[in-house]
């Protein structure tokens, strides 16, 4: 019998410490604990919410905003590293999933470095780490494509869970990879983005895009989007007193939590910190799929062919005699640590 689960999520929507990674965790640390008091097993957090988003990349040129860079990545963690186990201490503690955007340095590369979602399990364990496909327009000058050796849906306590970041979103192959997994809960994670052109209305585009994905897929999708808090609008003035205004601009975030109907359940938030909350029923995700199932019944796979290449991409490949150590979860390992990982839980 088809027993669907029923749970609590939250959406995150709030500024980090800027710049400052132990600050940040330690309000990452903070939130779990307050969100899984008010009863949620899921926590959804914005994009890079460790430790900030580069603004400066929208308000002065790339030599202006390069001392800023380098901050960026004095401030970025590696994956795994013990900044993400205080993260993965704090879901364990309270018996939560957890996704949350960060800045990952590469172990490699000081310089490189990825917008980074992870998603952790209530026992603690990193289920996943997804690197943002394609950075968008601005982003460019931060970071480095990642590649779809994450680009996975995790078999968890409360359902299928994917998750993608920001702009990818908008990508409907991306999503579409997602859904033929399995997906029924979707984490969208974005940055409020104040400096988009005049006419663009950013947290309904936020909003109009989690709409599309749980209507055309029939799941729910948390979404989660950080704010422009009064410390990083200061830190951008200081030299270009122009962008106070830009950054200050009103309905640039959107978190809240959508159904299988697009719709939003509860009140969701526009651009004040806070939490949002609603209760998730997965068996709500059933009949919709009678009218489309555009992963089922409801399309044409003799016609479309779809191929996704989940091979992890890397800047070089050393054939040693020694075999690989499953333990490893460094950079260009971490997807084969994670599959072996998942092949010994099966043959349990």
């Amino acid at each position: 019998m088809l027993d669907l689960p029923k749970f609590k999520a939250a959406a995150v929507q709030a500024a980090p410490v800027y710049l400052d990674t132990d600050a940040t965790i330690d309000k990452v640390c903070a939130l779990i604990a307050e969100a899984a008091a008010h009863g949620a097993t899921l926590i959804a957090f914005p994009e890079v919410f460790v430790a900030g988003y580069p603004y400066w990349s929208w308000v002065m040129n790339p030599i202006e905003g390069s001392p800023w860079f380098e901050r960026l990545c004095r401030s970025a963690v590696e994956v795994p590293g013990p900044e993400v186990q205080r993260i993965q201490q704090a879901a364990r503690t309270h018996g939560v999933h957890v996704v949350i955007g960060v800045n990952e340095r590469s172990p490699t590369g000081i310089g490189t470095l990825y917008n980074t979602l992870l998603t952790i399990g209530p026992d603690g364990a990193l289920l996943g780490r997804h690197r943002k496909l394609v950075p968008t327009w601005a982003e460019k000058l931060t970071w480095a494509n990642g590649d779809a050796s994450s680009l996975r849906v995790h078999k968890t306590a409360i359902g299928p869970l994917g998750s993608l970041a920001c702009g990818e979103n908008t990508n409907t192959l991306a999503r579409f990879s997602l859904l033929a997994q399995g997906e029924l809960v979707h984490v969208a994670s974005y940055i409020s983005l104040p400096v988009a052109p005049p006419d663009y209305d950013m947290a309904e585009a936020i909003r109009l895009r989690a709409a599309a994905h749980s209507f055309e897929g029939k799941v729910f999708t948390v979404v989660a989007c950080s704010t422009v808090s009064e410390e990083i609008i200061e830190a951008m003035a200081a030299t270009h007193p122009k962008s106070r205004e830009l950054l200050s601009r009103r309905s640039s975030a959107f978190s809240g939590i959508l159904g299988p109907d697009g719709r939003a359940i509860g009140e969701p938030l526009i651009d004040q910190e806070g939490i949002v909350y609603a209760d998730i029923d997965l068996s709500r995700c059933i009949q919709p799929r009678q009218m489309h199932d555009i992963t089922g019944h409801y399309n044409r796979f003799d016609i479309f062919d779809l191929r996704v290449d989940r091979r992890a991409l890397a800047p070089a490949r050393f054939r040693d005699d020694e075999v690989p150590d499953p333990g490893d979860c460094g950079d260009a390992a971490f997807p084969m640590a994670l599959a072996a990982g998942q092949a010994g839980e099966g043959a349990q």
